[in-house]
């Protein structure tokens, strides 16, 4: 889908010149969507663009880590139970 969006002029010499601007806004929203817990890192990446690592230093820039849960370790742990042995 393409969006066209009206931006103040100050605004958006902030954002860098015009053929940086697309992809600042996306990287905004799709920040956002993370923050709100709307997307994972996974979608994160598909839509930026983006290797695993290059998305956690993306989140590192903008301080946008989320913490690492016990649930999210008892994830790691069935995903790592169930890869086949060598």
């Amino acid at each position: 889908m393409q969006v066209t969006v009206q931006l103040p002029d100050e605004i958006a010499k902030q954002l860098g010149n015009s053929a940086e601007i697309p992809r600042r806004l996306l990287e905004a929203v799709m920040l956002e969507q993370y923050r709100l817990h709307r997307v994972s890192e996974g979608k994160l990446a598909e839509v930026l663009g983006l290797s695993r690592w290059e998305v956690e230093e993306f989140l590192d820039q903008h301080e946008a880590r989320r913490p690492y849960t016990r649930e999210m370790l008892e994830e790691d742990r069935r995903t790592l139970a169930n890869l086949p042995s060598r």
